[in-house]
């Protein structure tokens, strides 16, 4: 087998190109740009394009398919060359489906949640020496590939992105994977650039629930209303399975865990996280994994990658970064974080960065969504905001927009010296951003504060 990849060093797409030729397929790929981690873990593998740029003389009759990436445009040279000599063009979630169509087919949908609940299920599968294949889309900890792809694993986990497909696949990812198992976390507005209406955008979860296999099983999350309304509505169609959060307390630790008469210690935290874990243990019990036993297993979970991920911390001072950047993802990291150090002062700051987060119209979704946190900053670039071809927002409507005392800074060094004039005993620093807080080193940044 000869597959190329067309925008090769996609954070999916390099994922994908290693797990195959893994797997044992020659995999040839091109990229314009290939940063970091994707050019190592593809230069490790032997597999990193010689040079920079696109070339249609990769493009070959002896390729079996060419794999499109997002980052890819229609007129791609390569892909134009792929069409002419009819070489079948899949999508990253199409290929992902052909290699998966003969296993039990797990999908993780939701608008928040899809990573830490696809995280805790391989952390369970592999804590119980489960064979399955995977893609996820977090670097988790112990692995060098967030894809895998066998021929002897039965179940495939697939976390379902409802982003679109490909340049030239408007469908939203998880309506290509045909699931025999799927949840649905929660569903809060989100890529208002492609879903233009909330109504429009609820549309894709229905369509997601109306594609799971007849005989298949259907997990949902009771409060969540939009997905609560899914699960009465298919309950006649495919098996339904309810979740919701379980009664807990908050310790030193993390968690006290309550299920049907036992405790469980955890070190994860945060009723978010806890709705997750009983939404992962449900799909668990799906593919054969008894509560008792998920549970014990989980107890060793410390989360996804920049999910509430630890970066430093001492006897007074604890710091987090998070991918949080939606209003729904920003209200409930603030809310896990206060009421696990509801003793100490937490401050949240967080990155506008995204197409839907730094729209004009948008903004207002944003109300009370860091309320939780005893002091709020927010940033954005106004360079962003052109260079995403948006129109201009200010200071004074980004503070309107979240409502409170939130404080709004539009320099990278006025986030630094904010956060570094600080006193920071008895307190919990939180970073949030889906990019990069504008290159913020967050472990420099903690050891500045803890060695001050």
């Amino acid at each position: 087998m000869n597959v190329h990849f067309i925008a090769i060093g996609g954070s999916a797409m390099h994922n994908l190109a290693i797990a195959l030729s893994r797997k044992g397929i020659n995999v040839t790929g091109s990229d314009d740009e290939i940063f970091e981690p994707s050019r190592t873990r593809l230069e490790n593998q032997g597999i990193l394009p010689k040079e920079l740029g696109w070339n249609d003389t990769l493009i070959t009759k002896e390729l079996d398919a060419v794999i499109l990436g997002m980052h890819a445009r229609e007129d791609n040279p390569e892909l134009l060359k792929a069409k002419e000599l009819s070489i079948p063009i899949y999508s990253y979630p199409e290929y992902l489906y052909e290699q998966s169509k003969d296993k039990i087919r797990v999908v993780i949908g939701g608008s928040h949640g899809k990573t830490t609940i696809t995280s805790m299920i391989l952390h369970v599968t592999n804590t119980l020496g489960m064979n399955v294949d995977y893609m996820v889309g977090a670097q988790l900890e112990g692995y060098d590939c967030m894809v895998k792809l066998s021929e002897d694993a039965k179940v495939m986990i697939l976390e379902g992105d409802e982003y679109l497909s490909s340049p030239i696949d408007r469908r939203p990812k998880f309506h290509l994977y045909k699931p025999n198992i799927a949840i649905l976390s929660g569903i809060a507005w989100d890529h208002i650039n492609v879903f233009p209406t909330f109504e429009n955008y609820v549309d894709q979860f229905d369509i997601f629930c109306s594609l799971i296999d007849p005989n298949g099983t259907f997990v949902y999350n009771t409060e969540d209303v939009e997905v609560n309304k899914l699960g009465l509505k298919y309950a006649s169609k495919v098996k339904t399975v309810a979740y919701s959060t379980p009664e807990y307390e908050v310790t030193n630790e993390g968690t006290k865990l309550y299920f049907e008469g036992n405790s469980y210690d955890l070190k994860l935290f945060g009723q978010h996280n806890l709705q997750n874990l009983m939404g992962a243990m449900r799909i668990g019990e799906a593919i054969g994994i008894q509560p008792t036993d998920f549970l014990n297993a989980i107890s060793t979970f410390k989360g996804a990658g920049k999910r509430l991920q630890k970066v430093v911390e001492n006897d007074s001072f604890v710091m987090f970064k998070d991918f949080a950047h939606s209003p729904s993802k920003l209200k409930a990291t603030t809310k896990a974080v206060k009421e696990q150090y509801s003793n100490r002062k937490v401050v949240a700051c967080m990155e506008l960065h995204t197409f839907s987060s730094l729209k004009k119209e948008f903004l207002p979704h944003y109300l009370d969504s860091m309320n939780q946190a005893d002091e709020a900053l927010v940033y954005f670039s106004h360079d962003v905001v052109k260079h995403k071809k948006l129109e201009p927002i200010t200071i004074e409507l980004v503070q309107k927009s979240f409502g409170g005392n939130v404080i709004v800074k539009t320099e990278t060094n006025e986030v630094l010296d904010f956060i570094k004039q600080k006193n920071w005993d008895n307190s919990v620093l939180l970073m949030m951003s889906s990019g990069t807080f504008d290159g913020i080193d967050y472990e420099a940044l903690g050891g500045f504060i803890v060695n001050k």
